[in-house]
């Protein structure tokens, strides 16, 4: 018996481990992607494609590149569970299945994001050029976004995101809808948890990759590190001081 254990124990474990490996490889790739777009795009505060399905394929590789390393926690488990219920082929449909839920999640926020830009930018807003006063806009999204940091329910979002186990059971769904459904929950979670700083990537400036990175380390360090609080308060700090940094220094932000 305690061999089965064992053996059930190291199985689970392979899972785990192997869903961990092709999320970094997928990432991996993304931002091999990313870099080779993006190479020869201006990258400054307030850029971004104007065309919407080009906009929306890169978002799509952004946030591949971006958030899967961090959602492995409940992806992994996700896996284990239906390992525990299907085949290996079947397993590895559904846990991609459950990706693509996610990641069309946050195709729409990317979608509803471009169509506010593109709003901003039909109505002529001076007022978001970064030599005026685009820097003052930057600097109030990127304080807020501190301040979400710390509200309940930016607490409520992230908890879900870092223990997984109970959003897992309590919305469990069978079958491969049921895997596109939990995915799609499940990023809608993690919008809630990484809108604001998804808004300071856009005002400090979306086709950076400079930012792209800081801002997924950011995500990263809350969503994985044990120490919940600490990595919250954090990411809040590094958020004011950027905020601060916009106002204090907006010139170095342009190059």
């Amino acid at each position: 018996m305690t061999d089965g254990i064992a053996h059930a124990t190291g199985t689970r474990d392979r899972m785990r481990l192997a869903v961990l490996g092709l999320l970094l490889i997928l990432s991996g790739l993304a931002w091999v992607a990313t870099t080779a777009r993006m190479g020869v795009m201006e990258s400054g505060p307030g850029m971004y494609p104007e065309d919407a399905g080009f906009y929306l394929s890169v978002w799509v590789v952004m946030m591949a590149a971006m958030m899967l390393p961090s959602v492995w926690p409940t992806v992994g488990l996700y896996a284990q569970m239906r390992h525990e219920r299907d085949s290996v082929t079947a397993t590895t449909a559904a846990t991609a299945t459950f990706v693509a839920g996610y990641l069309l999640v946050w195709s729409a926020a990317g979608l509803l994001a471009f169509a506010a830009l593109a709003a901003a930018r039909s109505m002529g807003l001076d007022g978001l050029v970064w030599e005026r006063s685009g820097h003052w806009v930057a600097a109030v999204v990127i304080c807020l976004a501190a301040g979400y940091e710390l509200t309940p329910l930016k607490e409520a979002c992230l908890r879900r995101c870092r223990i997984p186990l109970g959003f897992l059971v309590s919305g469990w769904r069978d079958g491969y809808p049921g895997a596109l459904r939990m995915g799609a929950d499940h990023g809608s979670w993690c919008v809630g948890c990484c809108w604001a700083l998804m808004a300071s990537l856009f005002a400090l400036g979306l086709m950076s990759l400079t930012w792209m990175l800081v801002v997924a380390v950011l995500i990263g360090t809350e969503k994985l590190l044990p120490w919940r609080l600490a990595g919250t308060l954090a990411v809040a700090a590094v958020l004011l001081a950027l905020g601060v940094a916009t106002v204090a220094a907006p010139g170095a932000f342009m190059s």
